[in-house]
């Protein structure tokens, strides 16, 4: 199991547990918005974290 912390920019989006991590290039889907996976580094014990590029929210 890895900890996942997601990244947009400099802005913590996300932490998840999950079984798997996802690669660079990836499809993403995170609180009701895709994106890709920008970068993944790995920090201490089985911490992930990944910047990801979300698409803009629209306004309405």
């Amino acid at each position: 199991m890895y900890n996942i912390i997601f990244y947009e920019k400099n802005d913590h989006v996300l932490s998840q547990t999950r079984e798997s991590v996802p690669e660079e290039g990836d499809g993403i889907k995170l609180k009701g918005r895709k994106g890709n996976v920008v970068s993944v580094e790995t920090g201490e014990d089985n911490i992930v974290y990944i910047l990801v590029d979300l698409a803009k929210k629209i306004k309405e």
